[in-house]
């Protein structure tokens, strides 16, 4: 089996088949079905591919084509992915939770011809739209639930049909799938996965298997994994960081990718798993953190004590061991029993017990939440990357992850700063370009450097520090300049705030929208038997409105006196991909929230105490609702002179 760089010479489809013929009954994948978890060999793994592959062939299927996913993390996502690249195909991401006319979008913008659709639900979305992806010949879904009523339509076949007739097809034609592999070629672009989208509608970025297999080796240079280890598969595919992990990593490294039963039952089914390795975006360690709070506010006050006592410790030990300094002995001690006593029981009940590394990237971390997990012994580290770049160009090391920055280049990685502040990249993991989109490519990839948008600079020590985007910065109209991004980070550290948006361009001083956290805001509610209805009923009761308001002049005193928070106002709802105000992935559209709110932003900058708003909202089962509701404009500090103002 080769190693190392020389998989770069091969094909996603080519290493699977060396893993076949050098280890075919080692696991590969695990899926769990009815509380039972069920393991797939590297040998079934690749006979589900070829499988899939021939069947692609029989359905006239041809090279170069697009085949779709729209689906959970299940391995007949893999199975499909590799067998259309097997054929000579191009997969397509697309997030599960996409709405019809996002979906229409991607498979008209990138000419899919075939689609993988897990459910259902799925397929329901898709005939919505079936006059709008006319190049769409042949729907496959790999759940047969509801689907007896949808038989007859020629335009849909099961995925067990499409592997019968792949059998069949290898019955007549037992070489020919094995021909196309071979026909493969590192530099074929292999998969289009979809930008984030913060700034208008996605771009399709052509992944070539080069680019997944360098991400895959060169990671692993800095952080080893071995063979024998678990990694839990529960971000979406569509997103590159999963391509990145359960993909590339995975091939490259030989570690089983295991499936949860569904996204609702991940968080427990990584408890049974204690992956070895875990990679996720903040939204997900954040909501970790503010689960702990929780469950640590309901135990009784002495436990609050001893847990906060041993939280000290833990602080101060964190700040050794990220910058690989030894503790002192007296520490050390300390810290044995605070981990004895409460953080690996801690770790145990979350499912962290074997993790050795923990990744975390797509957005900024908030430098306090990383001395969290160090201080609770979860070795997590700050990733920096991009689409274009297959998930990572920069990382942390071990004893060297600096809370404020996001670590080295990863071997082979090079990058500068521009003149205009701007982060430049360049490495083999770097994609092919955007799909038929010459203009984009043209101004991404000048110069043979990949220009990711984002503003940064280099410590002495070569480590990168993100500013935020270049598009994002901003500057008040006294001439400070500040990043959004940094102060939401802050805000967000918070249990009771879910998510911020900081306001301010050439305007006298800094302004936040908040959404307050429904579940520990509900909690510390419910202690005070504060009586609420609905999300809207919560965050506008006049106890909460204190209590944020505590909570962000908390973190101002941590802000030099320009950047603080002046007023901000708590949102009736919380801010929705469903409704174009986030990514995808979780990142805030701040341009369209700021039309979007234009009333509110105004109110913050006029003085107003309060502003009526109209509001629709919108169902699972389709039905809407129109609400008017009346805004409170609140001041960090009641009745004092706005600063610049």
């Amino acid at each position: 089996m080769p190693s190392g760089y020389e998989l770069k010479k091969y094909t996603l489809p080519q290493v699977l088949r060396l893993r076949a013929q050098h280890t075919p009954k080692k696991v590969a994948l695990r899926e769990k079905d009815f509380g039972i978890w069920n393991e797939i060999t590297y040998e079934d793994y690749y006979r589900h591919v070829t499988r899939f592959a021939a069947g692609l062939l029989a359905l006239g299927f041809e090279k170069g084509e697009r085949l779709a996913i729209i689906a959970d993390n299940i391995p007949e996502w893999l199975y499909a992915e590799l067998g259309t690249q097997a054929v000579g195909g191009i997969s397509v991401g697309v997030y599960q939770s996409s709405l019809p006319p996002e979906i229409a979008y991607v498979l008209s913008y990138t000419g899919t011809a075939f689609v993988l659709a897990e459910d259902q639900e799925q397929v329901d979305k898709l005939i919505e739209i079936r006059g709008e992806i006319p190049s769409v010949r042949k729907v496959i879904y790999e759940d047969p639930k509801g689907m007896r009523t949808y038989r007859d339509d020629p335009w849909l076949i099961s995925y067990e049909e499409v592997e019968r007739l792949g059998e069949a097809y290898l019955q007549r034609h037992p070489a020919l799938v094995e021909e196309r592999i071979d026909e493969g070629n590192p530099e074929d672009v292999c998969h289009l996965s979809l930008t984030s989208g913060t700034t208008g509608r996605p771009k399709a970025a052509m992944l070539r298997h080069r680019n997944l297999l360098h991400m895959g080796v060169a990671l692993q240079e800095v952080d080893p994994l071995e063979p024998t280890d678990d990694y839990l598969s529960f971000l979406p595919f569509a997103w590159i960081g999963e391509q990145m992990m359960s993909v590339g990593m995975a091939l490259a490294g030989g570690f089983a990718v295991n499936f949860p039963e569904s996204i609702e039952t991940a968080m427990n089914d990584l408890k049974e798993i204690g992956p070895h390795v875990m990679f996720s975006p903040p939204r997900v360690w954040e909501g970790t953190q503010s689960q702990i709070w929780v469950r640590i506010s309901e135990t009784y006050a002495f436990n609050r004590w001893v847990y906060n006592q041993m939280l000290k410790i833990g602080y101060r030990a964190a700040d050794y061991r990220m910058r690989g300094k030894p503790m002192p002995i007296g520490l050390r001690i300390a810290y044995w029993l605070a981990d004895q006593i409460m953080f690996r029981p801690l770790r145990d009940q979350l499912g962290f017990l074997r993790l050795r590394r923990a990744y975390t990237g797509g957005a900024a971390l908030g430098p306090d939440v990383f001395r969290f997990y160090h201080a609770i012994g979860v070795n997590l580290k700050q990733i920096y990357g991009q689409t274009e770049i297959i998930g990572i160009a920069f990382v942390h090391r071990d004893g060297d992850v600096r809370a404020d920055t996001v670590g080295l280049p990863i071997p082979g990685g090079e990058v500068k700063i521009s003149e205009r502040g701007e982060i430049l990249c360049r490495s083999d993991a770097v994609v092919a370009g955007y799909w038929q989109n010459p203009e984009a490519t043209a101004e991404t990839f000048a110069d043979g450097w990949l220009h990711t948008g984002d503003a940064g600079y280099l410590t002495p020590e070569g480590h990168l520090v993100v500013i935020d985007r270049v598009s994002d910065v901003m500057h008040t109209s006294s001439g400070h300049m500040f990043s959004p991004q940094f102060i939401e980070n802050k805000l967000k550290f918070s249990p009771y705030i879910k998510e911020a948006v900081v306001f301010g361009n050439q305007r006298p001083y800094i302004t936040a929208f908040i959404n307050v956290d429904p579940q520990t805001v509900g909690k510390w509610a419910e202690d005070r038997r504060i009586a609420y209805t609905t999300y809207l009923d919560l965050s506008q009761k006049p106890q909460v409105a204190e209590l944020i308001r505590k909570e962000v002049q908390a973190v101002n005193e941590s802000l030099l006196e320009h950047l603080r928070i002046q007023r901000f106002v708590l949102l009736y709802k919380l801010l929705d991909a469903d409704d174009d105000e986030l990514t995808r992935t979780g990142k805030v559209r701040r341009k369209f929230i700021a039309q979007r709110y234009q009333n509110l932003v105004e109110a913050l900058y006029s003085g107003a105490q309060r502003v009526q708003v109209e509001t629709e909202f919108k169902y699972q089962d389709g039905s809407t609702q129109r609400v008017s509701t009346e805004v409170s404009v609140l001041e960090t500090q009641p009745h004092q002179p706005l600063v610049g103002a």
